[in-house]
Order: structure tokens, then sequence, then C-alpha cells
């Protein structure tokens, strides 16, 4: 029955929804009710954040000149106590809260901070005002000591409120900078929850080699060491060789190509914006006796998905490369790519750069445009040098590269022949939209859920490298079925036999037709779930496509919002908030509209957002550190065991009411 609204009363479908309705979260409120927004979840990733985010605040006042050493200590409760002896967080009255300190705002305000405008800082790790308040509002008990102008002062909070006003505590003649002492909420991360000492002391070393100006102390109480781990007890950390040492540590002793890496440090020549500079530092080596590996960072924060300073230092170095080999009349080293360069090879970069751009809180990956052409011009001309000075170990590398490029053109063309072989062959399934490109390299088969996503995806898509593969509802539940049933279903069927692979043992990553396979279904409860019933297939059935990085996760957007002639999308309910709150730069009300699926997109639409290189975002599917956590997660999960699951949605789904539930 169509039910009409009452034009001169109350709708009765509006369900009391009223101005009552409208929830305000104040203070730091928001942050405990979706701490995920801030710190990207509450895993153990997530735990751990707390200790970078504090300690990064530290290594800002050592970059900046005013600290030359910081104290970690992981103390028997597993609280933390990290202390440095720059200037000490202002304790005076704040001019726009006369009755609250600067340290209480800085502690209990989200976007407060003194590294905005520049003035206190020329570069810093935290740039958005959240990082210490957001320990705060995650930490049932939290102190911050201050030893300012000779005098001592000591403020203590919980769960993001002050548990009384700032004390002084007397004169301390001596000492000066800030300690803070936090624990971390068992509401939050829940009780079973530590910080690993191993893992702690990985960030703590990490961030010594990353400024050779400070010297960091460890410290960790014998009882939070697990009986087996060789994590010390105290530690000290100075490195004055900054990556250059680092990288040492990381070959440990492999045979080089270059007897000595090519490193050094180096402020940028020009100015990086308004009235400031930055510097990059780097260290690269070549070796065939270790997996290549690239660790990069921006203000000390670690980018492990690289960035903009990573795509300048790799281009300063192939283009070097190049033209070494044009100079030294290798007529093959024109054939040398980015991949090439990066086998074998291993790099640490590191950027100092004022306001740097990342994509999310949590800072994965550096976004500033600028760096790539700074971190370029300043490790050319020095590359350039390196290789002219010592022309056995540049002949030695250049050799090694044309090998690798060599190799690589002749895995390229033996997969250009396997696959129009094997096109030729199989007996692809009907409702597959093939690429017409006949290179596996490029190409790329999306996952989609139902025909009405498929059709949008098919007209959306670059028909030479992008495939379609629609998958009719949820797939079987690998770890639910009989390893027999397995190739039985019609829809695992046909997914391996559009990607030319069979499951279980029989998997070889190289008969694969596409370099990458990407899941596309909607942002929504059943997307997800269609999503993990897949990764769960692949982590189970064809684990080395997962190990060689083959497989992706695409990310739509859930909203579209439009101002006068300008439109923008937004991934999730956190960035439509952020764009709302700053505006999309167009004229007038901003209207809002939700997508409810792929199939609802306009290929223009979904081609712009979330298929074409150049302006999607994809996320790649790898395996925890902890390959036996992964593994016993999947189980809970999705296995048989509805208890498991059951647990595992009780212990992390208490952030979510019941009529916030989106089903």
């Amino acid at each position: 029955m169509v039910h009409a609204p009452d034009l001169f009363g109350e709708d009765p479908a509006s369900g009391g929804y009223d101005a009552s309705s409208i929830e305000v979260l104040e203070g730091l409120e928001p942050v405990r009710k979706r701490p995920g927004m801030y710190i990207g979840g509450t895993d153990e990733r997530a735990l751990h954040h707390l200790v970078a985010e504090v300690l990064d605040n530290s290594m800002d006042e050592a970059v900046a000149g005013h600290a030359n050493r910081i104290e970690v200590e992981l103390n028997a409760d597993f609280s933390v106590t990290i202390r440095d002896n720059g200037r000490g967080i202002p304790v005076d009255p704040h001019p726009k809260y006369p009755g609250k300190s600067a340290l209480e705002v800085i502690l209990c305000t989200l976007h407060a901070g003194g590294k905005f405008s520049g003035k206190a800082y020329q570069t810093s790790g935290g740039l958005h005002g959240v990082g210490v308040s957001v320990v705060n509002a995650l930490s049932d008990r939290l102190t911050v000591e201050v030893a300012r102008s000779r005098q001592l002062w000591r403020q203590s909070f919980s769960r993001g409120l002050p548990q009384g006003g700032l004390e002084s505590l007397g004169a301390v003649p001596n000492r000066r900078g800030t300690t803070v002492i936090f624990h971390p909420d068992a509401e939050i991360f829940g009780a079973a929850a530590h910080f690993k000492p191993a893992r702690m002391l990985k960030m703590v070393r990490s961030k010594a080699y990353l400024f050779s100006g400070v010297e960091i102390r460890w410290k960790c109480a014998p009882e939070c060491i697990p009986s087996g781990d060789d994590t010390p007890e105290t530690a000290v950390f100075h490195f004055p060789g900054g990556l250059a040492d680092y990288l040492a540590e990381r070959l440990d002793g492999a045979d080089c190509y270059a007897e000595k890496a090519f490193a050094g440090k180096v402020e940028f020549a020009e100015r990086f914006g308004a009235d400031t500079v930055g510097s990059v530092e780097w260290a690269i080596n070549w070796t065939p006796q270790r997996e290549p590996f690239v660790s990069s960072y921006c203000n000390t924060i670690p980018t492990p998905e690289g960035g903009t300073h990573e795509a300048g230092f790799w281009a300063a170095i192939l283009k070097g490369v190049r033209a070494y080999g044009e100079l030294a009349g290798n007529r093959k080293a024109s054939q040398i790519q980015r991949d090439d360069v990066m086998a074998g090879g291993s790099a640490m970069i590191s950027v100092f750069i004022r306001e740097p751009e990342f994509v999310g809180q949590t800072k994965d990956r550096l976004a500033t445009q600028e760096a790539a052409r700074l971190v370029e011009n300043a490790v050319r001309d020095r590359f350039d040098h390196w290789l002219a000075t010592d022309t056995k170990t540049a002949g030695a590398i250049l050799d090694y590269l044309v090998l690798k490029a060599e190799e690589r053109a002749r895995r390229r063309a033996e997969k250009e022949t396997q696959r129009k072989t094997a096109v030729k062959k199989l007996r692809l399934p009907g409702k597959l939209a093939d690429c017409s490109g006949a290179s596996r390299e490029g190409s790329e088969l999306f996952l989609v859920e139902g025909d009405s996503a498929g059709g949008s995806a098919k007209q959306a898509r670059d028909r030479k490298t992008q495939a379609v593969l629609p998958l009719r509802g949820k797939i079987l539940n690998v770890l639910g079925a009989a390893s027999s049933k397995l190739m039985q279903n019609q829809e695992l069927s046909d997914l391996a036999l559009a990607m030319g692979v069979q499951a279980g043992s029989r998997f070889s990553v190289e008969d694969l037709r596409y370099e990458k396979i990407v899941i596309m279904t909607d942002a929504d409860v059943d997307g997800a779930h269609i999503a993990s019933l897949l990764m769960t297939f692949f982590f189970t059935q064809m684990r080395p496509l997962i190990d060689r990085g083959h497989l992706y996760l695409a990310a739509p957007p859930l909203y579209r919002l439009t101002q006068g002639a300008r439109s923008v999308y937004a991934r999730d309910d956190a960035e439509k908030a952020a764009l709302m709150a700053r505006g999309i730069g167009g004229r007038g009300k901003i209207d809002v509209s939700r997508f409810k699926g792929l199939g609802e997109m306009m290929p223009a639409q979904l081609r712009e957002t979330t298929m074409s290189p150049a302006t999607r975002t994809l996320i790649k599917v790898t395996i925890a550190e902890d390959e036996g956590e992964t593994g016993d997660l999947v189980e809970r999960l999705m296995g048989k065991r509805p208890e498991l699951r059951f647990q595992y949605i009780q212990e992390n789904a208490r952030f979510v009411a019941d009529d916030e539930l989106d089903v």
C-alpha cells in the first residue's frame, strides 16, 4: 500500500524524526564514537599509531632544533611514557579561551596545535592538530608534565576529559620539555590489547635513523617482554650517518654492486611554499642477494604506500642511469624502465617539507605534487656525479639493470604469446567482456556484482586494457565447502576460467591472464560481504596472487556533492563531512546524492571515480606481517563455527548502535 503524507499535520512515516533526533558531538566525542576516522581502526596497527602520534610531536621538536633527546618507555602496566627536552607545551592562558591553558586546549580540542601557521615549526609530522588530542580521547588515563621557564606543571585527563586543573609543582632549574604518560582505553581497543615491545622498538629505531641530530633512549619493563622475544630492556639510538646507516643495517652485509651506497642529504635549492625550504635525504644500493625494498618517509612519518617523493626519486635514478648509458655508448640503456631500476634496488627516502598533503589521516601516501619535482632536481645532479666518479661501479650497475630490462622484455614477449594462445584455446565465460590487448602487462580484470553494475562497467572501461566479469550474487564461501565442490560452483569456475588459472595446489601465477584483479563491489554491507568472500577464495585457493601484488579493491564513492556547476565525490561519510565543512568551490547550497550501487552510476561517472587509472583509487590487498593472525581472522569470520564469528562481532562492533546499522 502506498502511503501519502498528511499535508496538514505530521507525516505518519516520519517515525518521530525531528530536530531532537539530530545528535551534535562535542569536544572529543567524535573520536571515541568513530576512532577509525582518526587512527584507521581499533586493531594492533591503530593501537601503535597512538605511540607514533606522541613520538612524532617530540620528533618535531628535535627536527626544529629545540630538542636533542627523547625517552620512550613501555611501563609494566603497558602504559607508555614519552619524554623530550624540547620547549615544552605552552601553559599560559589561551587568548581564545581565557579560562583554559594552552595545554588543556591542545589536549582537549581537535584541530588545535602550533603547526598550522608555520611560525612554531618549519616542518612537522603533525599537521591537522588532532594527534595528541586523539591519543587523549582514546586513553583511559593520560598525564602531561611540562617543564617550562624553570617551572614544572602537570595536568591529568581521562577519556578526553580533564581530571582537575593545571597544577604547578614548583621550580625545576635543570629540566625542560614535555612528558606524556598514557594508557590506551580497553573500551576502545579491548582488554587484551597491549603494546608489542618489538614493534615499538622498531618504530623508535627508525625515528632515530631519520634525524641524525636526536638521541632516543628506549626502556621496557621486563614484564612486558614475551618469552622468546629478544627485545632489549634498554637501548640508546643515535645514528650520525642517518639513512646510509639505516640502509647498511637493513642490507645486513649483503654483497652490493656499489661498495658504498649512493646516499646524501640536500636542502632544496629553491623555496618550497611562501617562506620556507625543505630537504631530502636518501640512500640506495643494488644487490641480487636481497629482495628489493623501498622505505620512504615525510617529516619522519612512514609512507608505506609511497607517493610523490618516491616518484621524484625514481625519476632521477632512471634518467641518470639512461644518461650514463648513453654516454657509455650502451644503446640498450634506453630500454631500462622504472621497474628495472627498482629490481634489486634497496632504497630509503626521507623528505622534510612544509604542510605536506597526505592521503588520509594515517598519512600512508604523500600527495604533495611539488615534492616530485623538488626531489628529482635535488637527487639527479648528485646521482650523475656519483656515477661519473666511480665508472667501475656505474658500469656494473648499468649492466645489471640492462640485464633486468632484457629479462622483462623477454617475459613480456612470452606472456603475449601465451596469452594469444590461451585466448584461442580457452572457452572463456560468455559473460566476460575481455580486453582487446594481447599483453598481460597493464591489463585489468574487474569483478563486479550483477548485470546492472556489469553493464555500466563495460561501458566505462578502457576496452584495450580492462576486462569485466559480472558475478551473479554472492559466491560460495570456500571455508564452508568441501574442496571437491569448489570448481563445481559455476561462479568460481567462470572466475578461474576467465583468469586463465586453476585453484588450489594447481594454481600458478605465471598462468594469470591479467596483471591486476580488481574486486569492484557496491559501497554497502552486501558489497563488503561479496568482497570478503572473494578475498577468502583468493587467500585460500590462490595465495600467490596476493603475495605477488596482483589483487586490488576498487574504492567507488558513496556520495556525489554538487554546488552550482561543480561536482565532487566522497568515498565515505568522513570524506563527505570534510568536503561539506570546507566547501567544494562552487556557488550556492551543496546538494548531496547517495549512490545505492554501481549500477546507478552513469558510465562516465564510474569511469572517472573508480576505473580510470588517472583519477581512481585502488587498494592493494596484502597479507599482514603476522600471517598466522590473518589466517586466524579469516577462520573466525568465514569459517564453519558461527560462535567465533559472533564473538568477533561482539568484540568489534561496540561502536555501532542498533539504529546505525546499514542493512
